[in-house]
């Protein structure tokens, strides 16, 4: 028989002894979550790529706003633009900027048409602002070969595509300084969206 000392001695023992296992635990287990912590939180020195340079920066910076601002050095007309939309526009657009149904779409005509039941929306019809012309062709045209063409070949496209709406005359330089200038049809048809949940903080 074991005596009542040694029961109690043992029983302590035992207690202390599974606290000691218990503390144990739980520092690796705090240790493993601050590796798992650590490790999923990205390393701020990946020692990857280099700052780019002021040139790369002015390179990619082409957009073009409304009033003009961002437009480049060069200029074109209707008469240079006409042959370059039949090399590098019409296999799209068609030979009179009419589009192709159900592929490309006509960049003359409708002018008027919005208010109709069968609206067509061109860029002689429905853009506000021949700017925004240039930076869409600047940024994205043409379709298989984007940022490919040089400022006077981007000046002389959208003055043919004006000329074609009429817009503007065949000889009609476009550049920096004439084409914020120029009036499309629809602008001031273009209102602020007065519901109360556009203004709201998102």
């Amino acid at each position: 028989m074991f005596s009542p000392r040694l029961l109690i001695t043992a029983s302590v023992a035992f207690t202390l002894g599974m606290a000691a296992f218990a503390q144990s635990n739980a520092k690796q287990a705090n240790s493993s979550k601050a590796a798992a912590s650590s490790a999923d939180v990205p390393s701020t020195d990946l020692h990857l790529g280099r700052p780019a340079t002021d040139e790369e920066i002015k390179a990619a910076d082409i957009t073009t706003l409304p009033d003009g601002t961002g437009l480049p050095p060069g200029k074109g007309d209707a008469t240079h633009g006409k042959s370059l939309y039949a090399s590098k526009c019409a296999s799209c657009h068609n030979d009179h900027l009419e589009g192709r149904q159900g592929q490309y779409p006509a960049l003359a005509g409708g002018i008027g048409s919005l208010t109709s039941a069968r609206p067509v929306k061109t860029v002689g019809s429905y853009w506000p602002y021949a700017t925004t012309v240039f930076d869409y062709v600047r940024r994205a045209m043409p379709y298989d070969h984007p940022r490919s063409l040089s400022n006077d070949e981007i000046y002389s496209a959208v003055a043919y595509i004006l000329f074609v709406n009429k817009i503007i005359g065949e000889n009609d330089e476009m550049n920096a300084q004439t084409l914020p200038k120029v009036k499309m049809p629809n602008r001031d048809s273009f209102y602020p969206d007065q519901r109360p949940d556009v203004k709201s903080k998102r």
